[in-house]
């Protein structure tokens, strides 16, 4: 057996958690940048009980909003505004366009130099060097895992867009601060968006080629918690806590997961479909993961029998309460399961989001970046547009 195990923040997870924040941020130093998204914390008694424990900690802080998805050029704006300010731990509190601007502003505040040097498949990509400022990321959402990645998701709008990666080891949060207290509030949509997006990244890790037995057991663990918790959260009443806190477990081991192992055709096409189109990134999940899933195993069946993701597809559909007993059957049973929770949920379809078939060619053929290529399978042009053509 072969392993290698990329680097992890020391994670605190509990309800609760964020009282620690202060405590922990106050050994880096006493001056903070602190991210977070454009309303919802920063209007919380969360944020009234951490901003006195914050001054009781000895810290001075400044903030900054991130509204939507962060682009190249609000971190590169923000590297300028706060370079100088002394700035020693940043803390990301929000959902994953904030943690993803604080990762990238915090890997940047100490070199100086544009985030586009560093972005994959934009301008030079020049290796990154650091030094980075510590950063501590606070989960307010159950779905991106960015709290336990090694990169910042940035993206650029329009017909010359791109949804690229800020990707290195040393970007990795110091700490994790997960709190499923802070997930209270949440409507209904982004709960069933940001909870198929998890799904979507532990079942993509559970099947990627670089895949081993620790994000194997780590994949199946999360994938359980979101069979148990979503659609308790998502409804609302007495067992909503309990979904919470699943659902916060289960985007925590979705993040590490594909930290490590990559991520597969979904992830592939919700890069230029987010470039393009203003769609939401749980949504592309959620609205893909069937017919990704479908498709995957019906090419594997055609031209790779052997390979090993076909019986952990069946593996997953027997997860989620499939009982077929042939793998085929289990397999069917998991990509109807998927469709089925996309339309409980009320995931919209590409053509309600604006998506034409004469959009479909250059989608596929801006997909092709590092999800793809873990990927269980590699998919022709044809088969990725598949994928997209259902969904119409």
């Amino acid at each position: 057996m072969a392993l290698s195990v990329g680097r992890l923040p020391r994670i605190e997870l509990a309800s609760g958690a964020l009282s620690k924040l202060p405590t922990i941020a106050a050994g880096y130093g006493r001056r903070a940048l602190v991210v977070t998204g454009a309303r919802s914390f920063a209007q919380s008694g969360a944020w009234e009980r951490l901003s006195a424990g914050l001054r009781e900690a000895g810290l001075i802080w400044q903030t900054m909003k991130v509204a939507g998805e962060p682009s190249p050029a609000l971190v590169d704006e923000a590297v300028r505004e706060f370079r100088a300010a002394g700035i020693e731990v940043v803390i990301g509190i929000g959902g994953g366009s904030a943690l993803d601007a604080a990762k990238a502003i915090a890997g940047l505040l100490r070199p100086g130099n544009s985030v586009r040097d560093h972005l994959e498949g934009v301008g030079p990509e020049k290796s990154y060097l650091g030094p980075v400022t510590p950063f501590i990321a606070v989960p307010t959402t159950a779905g991106t895992g960015s709290e336990a990645t090694r990169n910042a998701v940035l993206t650029e709008r329009g017909p010359g867009g791109f949804k690229k990666s800020f990707r290195d080891e040393k970007l990795v949060a110091e700490h994790a601060v997960v709190d499923p207290e802070l997930l209270a509030g949440a409507p209904p949509e982004l709960i069933a968006a940001n909870g198929m997006d998890a799904f979507t990244q532990l079942l993509e890790s559970y099947v990627s080629t670089r895949a081993n037995a620790i994000t194997d057991a780590l994949a199946a663990a999360g994938m359980r918690a979101v069979r148990d918790g979503l659609f308790a959260w998502h409804a609302g009443g007495g067992d909503a806590a309990a979904g919470r806190e699943k659902m916060a477990y289960a985007a925590l081991l979705s993040g590490i997961c594909l930290a490590q192992t990559g991520l597969g055709s979904v992830h592939g096409l919700a890069s230029p479909l987010g470039a393009l189109f203003p769609i939401p990134h749980g949504v592309v999940c959620g609205t893909l993961v069937a017919a990704a899933t479908r498709v995957n195993a019906e090419v594997m069946e055609a031209r790779d029998p052997g390979n090993p993701a076909l019986a952990k597809y069946a593996r997953v559909g027997r997860l989620l309460g499939g009982r077929a007993a042939d793998d085929a059957r289990a397999r069917a049973a998991l990509a109807d399961t998927l469709g089925e929770w996309s339309a409980r949920l009320r995931i919209p379809t590409l053509a309600a989001l604006g998506v034409a078939a004469p959009d479909l060619p250059r989608i596929v053929a801006a997909s092709r970046g590092s999800s793809m290529r873990t990927n269980p399978v590699v998919l022709t042009d044809e088969e990725v547009e598949r994928i997209l053509r259902s969904r119409l």
